[in-house]
């Protein structure tokens, strides 16, 4: 039937059309005053009724189908147009944002690498932590005065270690994990143990509720100071490029015997950045040495100060504050 040949022929030449001259000249061709549709239905006079009817009928909704047809192609592509003469081409694009490694993270990293060329393993442990591992472990009894160096977080529930219940607490250093380590691993070894930290004070530039920490643990036959000072030395040199100056000052942890501190002086200015010592024999005891036969050294350092140190950051608050302003830094 010619009404489906003209039907057929006009989507198809829709189907290619691109620009608004061609939606144009499809209309024209089917639907304007001499169009091919329009002189079919003009023809229906000389029609009988039943023809005028049949044909009628598909030619007016041949009639409607192309005219909305082409007033949606046709919309469409003038939206498109219009929406392209608003870009402009010689505009500079826009920066694409990249996300920012927070600097806790990149020191971490950085220090873990600095420790693993040197043969240290990385070991977690758990921040809940029972009294017997974060103290008594430790050489530090309940009626021990040192306790009051740490300002702890008790929890209400009870931790059961090797058959007795003990009281638990947010650890307040990552020694702990140093003692559960040495209890199911046989000497020579060397760890670090980087994580958070918990203790109840006030927060000012320089403290925090909520740190954290990295201990070092080196146990062997024949481990003596030496060897801390060596490793010390090691680390911070290739944590801080450059001219590097140390001392080391006596001090007291009831886990270490000796003790020390260690400042490092960087831009003219000396810096306390850890404290360390040789394992206190009854830490060695605790996890069931000899400590005839063995000895070691630990060490330990919170990650805040010497980010703090390495990138300039006045205020140790500032790495919880979630600011973007302050990650997009690093």
């Amino acid at each position: 039937m010619e009404i489906e040949d003209i039907k057929l022929r006009a989507l198809e030449m829709i189907e290619r059309a691109k620009t608004k001259e061609d939606f144009e000249t499809i209309r024209i061709q089917f639907l304007g005053r001499k169009g091919e549709l329009t002189s079919i239905l003009r023809t229906l006079s000389e029609k009988s009724i039943e023809e005028k009817r049949i044909i009628g009928s598909k030619a007016n909704e041949l009639r409607k189908e192309l005219e909305d047809l082409l007033s949606g192609k046709l919309s469409a592509y003038e939206n498109l147009e219009e929406h392209e003469h608003k870009i402009d081409l010689s505009k500079p694009g826009k920066k694409i944002a990249r996300g920012h490694i927070h600097p806790l993270s990149k020191i971490e990293e950085e220090i873990k690498k600095i420790f693993i060329s040197m043969n240290f393993s990385v070991v977690e442990g758990p921040e809940a932590e029972s009294e017997y591992y974060n103290f008594d472990a430790l050489n530090i009894p309940a009626d021990h005065p040192a306790r009051d160096m740490w300002d702890t977080f008790w929890l209400n529930k009870k931790m059961n270690v090797h058959g007795k219940d003990t009281n638990v607490l947010m650890r307040t250093h990552t020694s702990p994990v140093q003692v559960r380590y040495m209890e199911h691993h046989v000497p020579p070894f060397q760890i670090i143990v980087p994580g958070r930290t918990f203790r109840y004070e006030a927060t000012d530039a320089s403290h925090e509720v909520n740190f954290h920490q990295i201990e070092g643990l080196m146990i062997g036959k024949d481990i003596t100071f030496a060897n801390l000072k060596y490793v010390i030395e090691t680390f911070l040199k290739q944590l801080f490029p450059g001219k590097l100056e140390f001392r080391f000052r006596p001090s007291y942890f009831p886990f270490v015997e000796p003790g020390i501190e260690v400042d490092i002086k960087l831009k003219g200015k000396w810096m306390e950045v850890m404290g360390a010592g040789m394992v206190h024999r009854n830490v060695l005891i605790a996890a069931k040495y000899n400590p005839e036969e063995v000895q070691g050294f630990a060490f330990g350092f919170g990650m805040e100060r010497l980010a703090m140190i390495k990138y300039g950051i006045p205020d140790i608050r500032l790495f919880y504050t979630s600011d973007a302003r302050f990650t997009k830094q690093f």
